[in-house]
């Protein structure tokens, strides 16, 4: 099993997620991030990370956004990998509040 980045991520790129990736399995497009399921190990750690809620194991992703799955595998790969924090793009949404 692999985690998928859906929909919320687009024009938004918060990248909590890929501080706590104990893997370099996040790939950066210009406006949305994704995961190659090659490289996740399904840990989990960044789906409690992610403040737009775009982070959904495979068998989880609602069915809206279920051409994600694919996306994610034939994308990422081609893709510069992502490893650090930067600023989310101007278009994301504000951050929720925690607690």
């Amino acid at each position: 099993m692999a985690h998928i980045v859906c929909e919320p991520c687009k024009n938004c790129k918060y990248t909590d997620c890929v501080a706590v990736c104990p893997v370099e399995c996040f790939h950066e497009a210009d406006v949305i991030l994704y995961i190659d399921p090659e490289e996740c190990i399904d840990c989990g750690l960044c789906i409690p990370e992610c403040p737009v809620e775009a982070i959904f194991a495979d068998s989880d992703v609602p069915e809206k956004w279920q051409s994600y799955i694919e996306l994610n595998a034939k994308l990422a790969p081609t893709l510069p990998v992502i490893n650090a924090t930067k600023e989310p793009l101007p278009t994301a949404p504000p951050r929720p509040h925690k607690g």
